[in-house]
């Protein structure tokens, strides 16, 4: 599926099996909510947690957050049943771990359809192994119920014996090869967590990195940096103003049969026309989140 425009900002990972965190979760500013089922959780504790997430979601009180289930993978033990449950939890998307290719996800939507998933309901694969990322072009037109990739930096680099470094040289080719995949196809696409939570200066620039790679938003594991990721990944007000000025100044040389758009000198075509239409689209969406009001 292509996804609309909307902010994903700020998606901030909750275990599923801290029923108080969940609760919290109502009042933060995250435009997306992962209840996770996965890495968070031990194993003693993933019947309760698979409990409290579905009660959860079934409650309600998110606002317009987007709401996802990360599952267990349909290798371990609990796979299965996580994936049948969250196909009928009214979640708005089912989050698979080390998505490898696009078979592994196709078998995830067989269990999803046969449990019952609404047509709605969306799939978005984890990007954390090398041959996930190799399989990135497959797996990204695996199935119109994908909606988005997402990045897992930290399993990736241990994968690849690789250094957690401020500037992520190591992880760039992934970053890349999976960003390319997923514009080729109309995806949504995440950028991984910044596993450090007192180097604030350090998740500012990955966050700012990440924004001029061209990410929808980063995955976070801790409230506190819900605000700068709101801040980085949102366009301007300066960057909002000029697209409407170009929206605007397009649509007059369009009425009036002009086929060259000149504003402040500077030439405006068609692509930029498309650009500017997504940020202000982009931008009353975030005007509609309301901060911490989502109700």
């Amino acid at each position: 599926m292509v996804t609309s425009v909307r902010p994903r900002r700020s998606v901030l990972y909750m275990p599923g099996s801290n029923a108080r965190a969940l609760e919290k979760a109502k009042n933060l500013a995250a435009d997306g909510l992962i209840f996770d089922l996965e890495d968070a959780v031990a194993p003693d504790a993933k019947d309760e947690a698979r409990r409290l997430v579905l009660a959860a979601v079934a409650g309600g009180g998110y606002g317009r957050r987007e709401i996802f289930i990360r599952v267990n993978g349909l290798g371990t033990a609990w796979g299965h049943g996580d994936v049948a449950v969250a196909a009928r939890s009214g979640a708005d998307g089912v989050m698979v771990p080390k998505i490898e290719s696009a078979d592994m996800l196709r078998q995830v939507e067989a269990v999803m359809v046969e449990a019952g998933a609404p047509p709605s309901l969306a799939l978005w694969a984890m990007m954390e192994t090398p041959r996930g990322i190799l399989a990135a072009e497959a797996i990204a037109q695996a199935t119109p119920r994908l909606a988005g990739l997402v990045m897992g930096t930290s399993d990736l680099a241990k994968d690849l014996h690789a250094a957690h470094t401020r500037d992520r040289l190591p992880m760039l080719s992934s970053l890349g090869h999976c960003l390319l995949a997923a514009r080729a196809f109309g995806l949504a696409i995440l950028d991984g967590v910044h596993l450090d939570l007192a180097d604030d200066e350090g998740f500012a620039f990955a966050c700012r990195q990440g924004f001029e790679l061209g990410f929808d938003g980063k995955t976070l594991i801790h409230p506190k940096t819900i605000a700068v990721a709101n801040q980085v990944f949102a366009p301007s007000d300066r960057e909002v103003a000029w697209s409407r000025r170009i929206i605007a100044a397009h649509g007059e040389a369009t009425a009036a049969g002009r086929g060259v758009v000149v504003v402040d000198g500077r030439l405006v075509e068609n692509l930029h026309v498309a650009n500017a239409h997504r940020i202000v689209a982009l931008a009353e969406q975030i005007a509609l989140m309301g901060g911490d009001s989502l109700d």
